[in-house]
């Protein structure tokens, strides 16, 4: 080696050595003015850094469905970012940026595989099948049968039928998902379902106005039907309790009955004959 290039390799080595102690002394520094937890310099680099989290979550949105609530992803990297705040070590040489965004990134995924309830497996064999089923309907024109899905998958078809069971869990269709529409105002297929626990709208209005005319002949009725009709059908007392209490013989009080609903009945049916229709006393 030439003088020349000895003394160059020195220089090289004392600049590296330089270089390295300047950042060692920078990162010291660094160090000791960094915001501690809980402390307005803290919440300032929070509010700094607020762009940094939000370029996460956007980034990591585009292969997510849209069932994905991006304000929970956002907030699950809130507390990423924070984390990274309070657990960086400027003495170790990386940059806060590089650091910060694995952490955000590794919240929100958390925050994603606890949202999903389905074993990471059971995806995997979904999405095989899946890949599979789509590409015979694409030779076929058709949707598969459970004997060509058999074959393609290389499986006897009894096991295929136990693993279209087993991945059953990852094919469920989130009813909070927006349905296909070129609109903003997409509604969900929740809100599309229709409850077969709500009443129907007509025979809703058809119950109330029956039993506002059934109200009304109530209070028309003579004072001892009234009373009869409430013990039976309200206090649900039988017909000879009710005859004790009036001190009258049962057959007395089932004649007072069968009046009273006589009377509403005729009331109903004068008013419209189809009423009757539905209904018994």
């Amino acid at each position: 080696m030439s003088k020349q290039s000895s003394v160059c390799l020195e220089e090289t080595t004392l600049l590296a050595k330089s270089r390295k102690k300047k950042e060692k002394g920078e990162a010291a520094k660094r160090a000791k003015t960094w915001p501690k937890a809980g402390t307005a310099e803290e919440a300032r680099m929070v509010e700094e850094n607020l762009g940094m989290v939000r370029s996460v979550v956007a980034r990591l949105s585009l292969n997510l469905p849209t069932h994905v609530d991006g304000d929970d992803l956002y907030s699950a990297g809130l507390g990423g970012l924070l984390n990274a705040i309070r657990g960086y070590d400027p003495r170790a040489g990386t940059s806060f940026e590089t650091y910060a965004r694995v952490r955000i990134r590794g919240a929100i995924l958390d925050e994603l595989r606890r949202m999903d309830w389905v074993p990471r497996s059971i995806h995997t064999k979904a999405r095989r099948v899946h890949a599979v089923a789509k590409e015979i309907e694409q030779k076929k024109g058709r949707p598969a049968t459970e004997e060509e899905m058999a074959k393609a998958l290389k499986m006897p078809l009894g096991e295929y039928c136990r693993l279209a069971e087993e991945i059953r869990p990852a094919t469920i269709i989130n009813l909070d998902a927006d349905l296909v529409s070129e609109t903003d105002d997409a509604l969900s297929q929740y809100e599309s379902l229709a409850d077969i626990r709500a009443e129907d709208p007509v025979d809703g209005a058809f119950r109330r106005e029956l039993g506002d005319l059934i109200v009304r002949q109530l209070h028309k009725l003579p004072e001892m039907q009234r009373k009869v009709l409430a013990l039976y059908y309200f206090e649900e007392l039988r017909l000879a309790e009710i005859a004790a209490a009036f001190g009258l013989t049962e057959s007395r009080i089932c004649q007072i009955h069968s009046q009273a609903l006589q009377t509403i009945k005729g009331c109903l049916q004068r008013c419209d004959p189809c009423f009757m229709q539905p209904y018994s006393f």
